[in-house]
């Protein structure tokens, strides 16, 4: 349908040119050859055509309603491929007064049919069972002779076979190109409904086990109360830490749900000298060994960011840089600019990355996850959330790693 309408709106236009070539330069045009029967015709295509492209337009609204082709579709196809050629055909055969002349025009009108008409076998055979008798009746109005009827039918029949098989060819075409898009749309749903089975299972379990890990630790928290021996605290204490770090996983879990749900973010524009002064503070308190030193050669500098995302894309870098130090190692964060990007680069000089683990760092459940240097466990999410969140933020993150010398991660906002 959007083919046709097309088709019509130039056709109309064309006409409509040819009209006003008339009001401008009536005195050559009205010394043409046959111009009353040409006038009459223009008159008709012009008012004709709006009709195709009223009904092609009325269809393409039905269709986007019930995504569905009707009778009406095919119909309107045909009846336009008989228009369109039989309109060339004749407006040749008036312009000329000699068949052969008109072959020409002929041919065009085939192959346009051809390339932007889609008709089954059967839509084809009738089309070119009319265009032959209407050809025919043409030269038969035209008192053509027998030698050059039978010249131009044979003309004309090389013609339609041409038209028949490029007919096909492209209707092969396009029939394959529908099918692959129908089976693509059926992929991609198959993938959003296993997408969201899988937010959901994630959602679920994760909900299910905060309450039974919950249960334990309180257990373990009122065990302590009791005088118990040192073998008895240390197994309590593993009882905890075993706890902790299944919280961590189930935040992690549901973190990376909630990210693939979220289509857009809510951000507000925010001043990032002083957000990440505050994050690093929030560090410096939990008494850990990290020498965590903050440098900014970007003051102000402003993003339109969502903190509460924001605030999580620096702690996992940070964590994983403090994982892969020694204590007391240096870990820097510095922030810097320039004409369209804000640029935060966490690095540390700890372990590094092996190359072979760098293509996989931010893929989910991957095997680049990596035991710290103390024992620390990896859910192998941390960076896959960064990474998901960065991107919401329509800003990107980049990894420069080796191994014994640590690691340089470079987040690329949009400045505001």
């Amino acid at each position: 349908m959007v083919a046709i309408r097309a088709g019509s709106l130039v056709f109309l236009l064309l006409n409509i040119i040819v009209r006003i070539l008339y009001l401008v330069f009536p005195i050559s045009l009205t010394k043409a050859q046959n111009f009353p029967e040409f006038n009459s015709s223009n008159w008709v295509f012009i008012i004709v055509t709006p009709l195709f492209l009223i009904a092609s337009n009325l269809l393409i609204v039905e269709y986007k309603k019930h995504k569905k082709a009707t009778v009406l579709t095919a119909l309107l196809v045909f009846t336009f491929a008989i228009y369109i050629i039989a309109c060339g055909m004749y407006s040749s055969f008036i312009a000329t007064s000699d068949p052969s002349n008109a072959l020409t025009l002929y041919l065009i009108a085939l192959g346009l049919i051809a390339v932007i008409c889609v008709l089954e076998y059967y839509e084809t055979i009738i089309l070119l069972i009319a265009i032959e008798l209407l050809f025919t009746a043409l030269l038969f109005h035209s008192q053509t002779s027998a030698t050059e009827m039978v010249y131009n039918q044979l003309i004309s029949a090389i013609l339609l076979s041409a038209f028949y098989l490029t007919s096909r060819y492209f209707f092969a075409n396009k029939a394959n190109y529908y099918t692959q898009v129908l089976e693509i749309r059926a992929k991609n749903k198959e993938i959003e409904r296993a997408g969201e089975f899988k937010n959901e299972v994630l959602s679920m379990v994760a909900h299910d086990l905060r309450n039974p890990i919950a249960a334990v630790e309180s257990i373990a928290m009122i065990m302590e109360l009791d005088d118990i021996d040192d073998d008895m605290q240390d197994n309590i204490n593993m009882v905890k830490a075993s706890c902790a770090k299944a919280r961590t996983i189930i935040d992690d879990l549901l973190e990376a749900a909630r990210n693939e749900n979220i289509l857009t973010l809510d951000t507000e524009r925010t001043e990032l000298n002083q957000l990440l002064k505050g994050i690093l503070g929030d560090w410096e308190t939990q008494k850990n060994k990290a020498n965590i030193l903050f440098t900014s050669n970007a003051n102000p500098a402003y993003a339109h960011i969502n903190t509460e995302k924001f605030h999580r894309i620096i702690d996992n870098l940070i964590s994983n840089a403090v994982k892969f130090s020694k204590d007391n190692d240096r870990i820097d964060i510095r922030l810097s600019k320039n004409a369209n990007m804000v640029i935060i680069e966490v690095q540390d000089y700890g372990l590094g990355i092996p190359q072979a683990l760098l293509p996989d760092i931010f893929t989910q459940f991957s095997k680049a996850g990596r035991t710290g240097v103390r024992g620390e466990q990896s859910t192998g999410l941390g960076l896959s959330i960064v990474q998901q969140i960065i991107e919401k933020h329509d800003g990107s993150i980049e990894v420069e790693s080796y191994e014994g010398k640590g690691s340089i991660f470079v987040v690329k906002l949009p400045a505001a």
